[in-house]
């Protein structure tokens, strides 16, 4: 069949149709401004992605906070912000009958301090000698300066293995130490041991921008601090968790050697103290408040069984020699009391009806210091869900 002459005619001239949304299609066939309506239509698409953007680093933003606040809640939990400290007589060596078994009595102190986490250990002389105790001394035998020889040899089995030398020549007083059972705390650290703090020894080698030091921590390659430092230091060390494991050095910065205690709750181990008599126990403490709980240990006491504790920063608990805190006393003269009981605010007995005449003052301190741990557990925790 032929087309006919309309049909022809549709298909030379087709209808055109509208595209819906766009500005022709507006009412009263009015001329449309092209380039304001681009210019609109950019306006709003850059609208909305300045709010999708704004709406994204909000996010950011909170989860960041929520971030520090989960870290400072973990600090926080972690962290240990009390101290404890214990204080006994040197003349406790005394009750040794040879060198050898004075040096295994004072490795036995400092396993029970190491054990009960002990941050600080005073040794104070029983005589109460008025001359404060400094400078170098000589070994000892069997009798002589017991104070002395017991902090160094507690000093020598705090200290890192791998520090010893840098720190401790070869001396009498340390002559049988190689028959003391290691403390193994957490700062004894092994060669490939990796861990967030570590202790070091500045080393006698400046750096290449002297904005800096070398330290030896025990690893395998040595850690530049932040810090110029005098060599020979002992330093506590944070190290850099983002450092490149690959590098020829370790990085790490200088920290408070409480800062391993406080922030990460690990037990950092012990300074010692020689104190010249009882008195100066108190009165000589490093900490600027004091000790706001003191503790004193006899079979005269109260009965620790019966006892709480109160909320406190610095708890100190004192020991006594052969004859008790009482010879202490006496021997004092900055003292002008009978009773050892008024120097304290607790004065316990944690072992009545013990089945021996006596209680040996190494023996003392694992009785006390195990009963405690319990009590003080308590007062933290009832802290911390307050």
């Amino acid at each position: 069949m032929r087309n006919t002459g309309l049909d022809s005619m549709a298909d030379e001239h087709p209808v055109k149709k509208n595209k819906p949304n766009t500005p022709s299609n507006k009412e009263g066939g009015e001329k449309v401004d092209w380039k304001q309506w681009k210019a609109q239509k950019k306006e709003e698409k850059r609208l909305r992605k300045e709010s999708s953007l704004i709406r994204k680093l909000e996010k950011q933003k909170l989860k960041k906070e929520h971030e520090q606040e989960v870290q400072q809640e973990e600090k926080e939990s972690k962290g240990r912000a009390y101290t404890l400290s214990v204080a006994l007589p040197g003349s406790v060596m005394d009750n040794a009958q040879s060198p050898e078994l004075r040096t295994y009595l004072a490795g036995q102190i400092a396993r029970a301090c190491a054990v009960f986490c002990v941050d600080e250990v005073v040794i104070f002389d029983e005589q109460g000698d008025s001359t404060r105790i400094e400078g170098e001394f000589r070994g000892v035998g069997k009798k002589g300066q017991a104070c002395v020889q017991l902090a160094r040899i507690l000093q020598f089995l705090e200290c890192p293995q791998y520090l010893r030398k840098s720190f401790f020549p070869k001396h009498q007083d340390l002559q049988f130490a190689g028959i003391l059972n290691p403390l193994d705390s957490p700062h004894h650290m092994r060669i490939d041991e990796e861990m967030e703090f570590r202790e070091g020894v500045v080393l006698d080698r400046p750096c290449r921008s002297r904005k800096g030091s070398f330290v030896n921590c025990g690893m395998r390659k040595e850690v530049q601090i932040d810090k110029q430092l005098q060599a020979g230091l002992r330093v506590t060390v944070h190290l850099d968790k983002n450092d490149n494991k690959e590098g020829k050095l370790y990085n790490g910065r200088v920290v408070a050697p409480h800062v391993p205690r406080t922030e990460g709750g690990l037990y950092w181990g012990y300074s010692v103290r020689l104190a010249s008599c009882l008195s100066a126990v108190f009165t000589e403490c490093p900490y600027k408040e004091g000790y706001d709980l003191t503790i004193g240990t006899s079979e005269k006491g109260t009965n620790a069984d019966h006892v709480t504790l109160s909320p406190f920063k610095h708890m100190l608990v004192v020991f006594g020699g052969l004859q008790g805190l009482e010879a202490s006393l006496d021997a004092d003269e900055n003292l002008n009391v009978t009773d050892p009981s008024v120097l304290f605010d607790l004065y316990l007995n944690s072992c009545p009806g013990q089945g021996s005449r006596t209680i040996r003052t190494e023996e003392a301190m694992l009785i006390s210091l195990s009963d405690l741990r319990q009590k003080i557990a308590a007062v933290f925790s009832d802290t911390s869900s307050r």
